[in-house]
């Protein structure tokens, strides 16, 4: 296949020094014993593979997939952290609103385009994180523990634990991360937006019956157009213009129509709960941003370390998984990765929440990907013809690998902190928002593999095509590694509705071991390969020693080095194969967040 344009992808000159780099760092791996620590030698390997591309990402930004993607980003970050700031407003007792959680975009989306060795994947605030918050806050305030006091010890402990994690090269770990957790984990979160939608119809009803069941209305149309939008936008139908239009932009226009809707006819005689804002750049409680950590009992600051360790574990796995998926196999990606060095970075971003009282951010799913996804450069290519027509087949010849689209996306969040435009927020329902909440949730169900895997099981078989791969292993195997998907999933989102929800990174964490020391065990290897595969490829698991399911680390450093050279999916891949994938990593890139 003819290798991508020169203008599209600039190879570094340093490209034949990098994959010596490599070489050397995965070599000396595979001699290791995971039992020795070599300090700092993940960060060291990081900086030195990664540092010969940083020019390159801010001159390769001169490219047209940037704009779009940046707006296209604006809107899909946005939109569901104004969901998550009216989830926890109501969840804290009004301790967190619209500013907390934009600031906390700002502060990811800055620091991470400007200096992570991965600024691809977007940063934010998630739906996990939300229940974290809103967890400690019922836990602690009873007691007459300063809420912001303590929240920021257990930024600052976690800032610490993060960096021993990047000293340590304990992102080596990552390697063991599947699709079996990362599918589980995206069934979660997809269940939480679900439910959030639900508990903000539910708070309607305490305003009065007319306000809520126009609001269960208001939801729910909100939910089919703006689902069937990105239906439509990964569908045959209309031009291929028409459906990236849909597909990027069907939900944020949905938004802002369903805002006005309400003023139509006799609606306007209803009176519908909004988005609670605050002041411009100023706090939702009369505060200063600077929190005084200070002013709380030494017990209360060791009483912070166990909650630190919670939030380290649930950042360890969400973040890694976010940074796997936006650089996963169906990208041709040509920039490496570093874990290690990105998990200091958001150690960093971690402790300075702490400080200013907000949200700590970290990667987004499915922001990630779709970020990804939206900086592809496609063209159309003749496949086949069938009854003497031609077909057409959307090829990805390379990705625009840059920061300028992360950083002006949060440049553009930092301006919605303005007055103008909070005014304008005050005017979205909140109603509204629990609609978008549900279309992020079908979105995440829709693309996760575990749905998949459900839909395959209660198929009639004898309609299931000879080419699915699930057909071509035993039945009972696809049941029992579902069974395990689902009891992981339910044991997960069952603690995050009582008081021990703070636990829930653990049951998250412990799907990795389960996947990689007890169900080999279970299952052969050649059901294994069917029913889960690595994550993302060698050339992005290169930084944490290659990938786990199947392929060594010198297959993996070929592979990866002839990514580099053009001569693998680095000069063209398909979008039906791998690429299929890519438009269901939650369900169609259209807008949605964790």
């Amino acid at each position: 296949m003819p290798s991508p344009p020169p203008s599209l992808v600039r190879v570094p000159t340093t490209q034949s020094l990098q994959r010596e780099l490599s070489r050397q760092t995965v070599e000396s791996r595979i001699g290791d014993r995971w039992w020795k620590i070599a300090w700092g030698r993940g960060l060291v390997n990081d900086v030195k593979r990664r540092a010969p591309f940083y020019w390159s990402d801010w001159t390769d930004a001169w490219n047209y997939r940037v704009i779009p993607a940046t707006v296209y980003m604006y809107f899909a970050n946005v939109l569901p952290a104004l969901a998550f700031s009216l989830d926890m407003f109501s969840q804290t007792d009004m301790s967190y609103g619209v500013n907390e959680v934009l600031f906390a975009s700002v502060l990811g989306a800055v620091v991470f385009a400007l200096f992570a060795a991965q600024p691809l994947c977007i940063v934010g605030v998630t739906g996990p994180i939300t229940v974290f918050n809103y967890t400690v806050f019922n836990i602690v305030t009873p007691r007459g523990i300063k809420y912001f006091e303590f929240m920021c010890w257990i930024g600052l402990w976690s800032a610490v634990m993060h960096a021993a994690i990047a000293v340590m090269n304990a992102c080596n770990a990552v390697r063991w991360v599947t699709r079996f957790s990362c599918d589980i984990f995206g069934f979660y979160v997809a269940a939480i937006y679900i439910q959030k939608g639900v508990q903000v119809l539910i708070l309607q009803f305490s305003h009065s019956s007319e306000s809520a069941y126009l609001s269960i209305a208001i939801s729910l149309l909100v939910l089919i157009i703006g689902y069937t939008c990105s239906i439509l936008g990964n569908s045959r139908l209309f031009t291929h213009h028409m459906r990236v239009f849909l597909r990027d932009y069907g939900t944020p226009l949905t938004i802002i129509f369903f805002t006005g809707f309400q003023y139509f006819g006799q609606m306007r005689s209803v009176d519908l709960e909004a988005l609670p804002v605050s002041g411009a750049f100023h706090p939702t409680l009369e505060r200063g941003w600077f929190i005084k950590f200070w002013e709380v009992p030494v017990g209360d600051v060791f009483l912070a370390i166990p909650f630190a360790l919670l939030l380290t574990v649930l950042f360890y796995f969400d973040h890694n998984v976010s940074s796997l998926i936006c650089q996963g196999t169906e990208f041709p990606l040509r920039k490496p990765a570093g874990f290690h060095w990105d998990i200091l970075l958001l150690g960093i971003t971690t402790g300075i929440s702490g400080l200013f009282g907000i949200p700590a951010p970290n990667g987004l799913i499915p922001q990630a990907p779709f970020h990804t996804a939206s900086l592809c450069v496609t063209r159309q290519v003749v496949d086949e013809k069938e009854d003497g027509k031609e077909k057409h087949t959307t090829v990805v010849d390379s990705v625009v690998e840059q920061r300028v689209s992360n950083l002006a996306q949060g440049l553009l969040i930092l301006v919605t902190m303005t007055g103008p435009l909070l005014t304008v927020l005050h005017l979205i329902p909140q109603a509204v928002l629990a609609g978008l909440f549900f279309v992020m949730g079908f979105q995440a169900l829709e693309g996760n593999g575990m749905t998949k895997k459900l839909l395959f099981l209660f198929s009639d078989k004898g309609l299931v095509s000879s080419s699915e791969p699930l057909a071509s292993i035993r039945l009972k195997a696809v049941w029992c590694f579902t069974g395990i998907m689902v009891l992981g999933f339910a044991a997960t989102f069952a603690i995050t509705q009582t008081i021990a929800a703070v636990g829930f990174p653990v049951f998250i964490f412990a799907l990795v071991p389960i996947r990689t020391e007890v169900m080999k065990r279970w299952f052969s290897e050649e059901e294994l390969l069917v029913l889960d595969e690595p994550t993302a490829g060698a050339f992005t698991l290169e930084s944490v020693g290659g990938s786990y399911g199947g392929r060594d680390d010198k297959a993996g450093l070929v592979q990866a080095e002839a990514v580099e050279r053009g001569e693998s999916r680095g000069s063209g891949s398909s979008t039906e194969g791998g690429g299929a994938r890519m438009r269901g990593v939650a369900g169609g890139r259209e807008g949605g967040g964790s």
